[in-house]
């Protein structure tokens, strides 16, 4: 297998948003993870200045795919769908590697990166106006659908044919077309990801050494589910690690709707709610009728009662591995939570948790994990390769 011109692709296809990193980290991606069904192509205003929009902004396409279930469907992707009246978002209770939005935004986000000609030489040909990319890919999915083994399948579907998406209205790419190729798929769990970014540096190097040998707990809360990993012996404890079907989503959607019942105002989606709750100035704050309006108590009450049921699922953990040294909360739920769960903490149990101060990195720990794996494989095939190259070699020599 060669793997001549592959790049390489950490993803992390999150509830909230696409986080993925690319090449020789020369190229970063964000994309809200929402998606609406277009049934034709989508009327523009103003034609003519397609170009000038950002192409980030207007993700319009046709993915063809034998793995999806719906093939050839046509998709607003990311800012654009959200403005859509049929956009979707993924539900609680599904599973990330059944889902076909899994897939349509992993698709975009690679077709995204292979367009962009701002980025270095990629090596890949483009016959009749049809860019063939190929990538080695690392990514993950929660640890309760890899206990499941589901990963298997979603690894098989990727690697098994080649996926084309083609850019309709889409500003600077309008009409183009490019076949993704995976050369390799790695499939990790979530939770073992975001231990590896605690311990490890982008070249693998142990930069925590105190971590290595401790047990530690990983609770990671996301849109739609929570998972605590227990690492021991620097491995997740797969019998003793745990699944959740709650995430943050519900709660913002309850918030959303209490803002609209409330105070009449409609907020696009749940990343508005996000934004207003975590935004550094007038957090907590939206303007009703032209004037500054307090929701505090909306998000107050709502968020509380989700950290309360988090917190539970934290100390119903730590009972059953007691001899847990640290909780570290990661996940961009962790980030709307942090102050709920460390009053709860403090007046409670007081267990030993840890928070992500810097946000950046909580949201970007999962595709940073994803890409020093991923590196990582290829450094230790390529040394392989060396290795086998050098054993036939000697062989060769021998038999003259």
């Amino acid at each position: 297998m060669k793997m001549t011109n592959s790049r390489i692709a950490a993803v992390d296809v999150g509830n909230d948003a696409v986080k993925a990193l690319f090449g020789k980290l020369d190229s970063d991606l964000y994309i809200p993870n929402v998606i609406a069904r277009e049934v034709e192509d989508r009327p523009v205003i103003g034609i003519e200045d397609l170009d000038d929009k950002d192409p980030l902004d207007n993700i319009h396409i046709r993915v063809h795919s034998p793995a999806l279930s719906e093939n050839n469907a046509i998709y607003r992707v990311g800012n654009l769908a959200t403005k859509s009246s049929n956009s979707t978002e993924l539900d609680p209770g599904s599973s990330k590697a059944e889902e076909d939005q899994t897939l349509v935004m992993l698709f975009a986000a690679l077709a995204m990166d292979a367009v962009n000609e701002k980025t270095p030489e990629k090596g890949f040909k483009t016959n009749n106006g049809v860019i063939d990319a190929n990538y080695t890919l690392g990514t993950g999915l929660p640890l309760r659908e890899v206990k499941e083994g589901k990963d298997v399948g979603y690894r098989s579907q990727l690697l098994g044919s080649v996926h084309q998406v083609e850019f309709l209205v889409t500003p600077k790419y309008q009409g183009r077309k490019v076949n993704i190729k995976f050369d390799e798929v790695k499939v990790y769990p979530e939770g073992f990801a975001a231990y590896i970014n605690l311990v490890m540096d982008n070249h693998l190097n142990i930069i925590n050494k105190d971590l290595i040998d401790k047990q530690i707990l990983i609770q990671d809360i996301g849109g739609l589910s929570t998972d605590i990993a227990v690492i021991r012996n620097r491995n997740v404890d797969d019998d003793k690690a745990q699944g959740f079907n709650l995430g943050v989503s519900e709660s913002l959607e309850q918030i959303r709707e209490e803002i609209r019942s409330k105070h009449g105002v409609e907020l696009d989606s749940r990343r508005d709610v996000v934004d207003i709750i975590t935004r550094k100035n007038d957090r907590n704050h939206i303007m009703v009728k032209g004037s500054r309006t307090s929701v505090h108590d909306i998000t107050d009450r709502i968020l509380l009662e989700l950290a309360k049921k988090e917190y539970r699922f934290l100390r119903n953990v730590w009972q059953k591995n007691s001899q847990s040294e640290i909780c570290y909360f990661v996940g961009g739920g962790a980030s709307v939570l942090k102050d709920y769960l460390k009053t709860l903490n403090n007046n409670l149990d007081g267990f030993n948790i840890e928070f992500f101060e810097d946000e950046k990195e909580s949201i970007w720990m999962m595709s940073n994990a994803y890409y020093k794996l991923i590196s990582d494989f290829i450094r230790k095939n390529d040394n392989r390769k060396v290795e086998d190259k050098k054993g036939e070699k000697q062989k060769a020599s021998s038999s003259k």
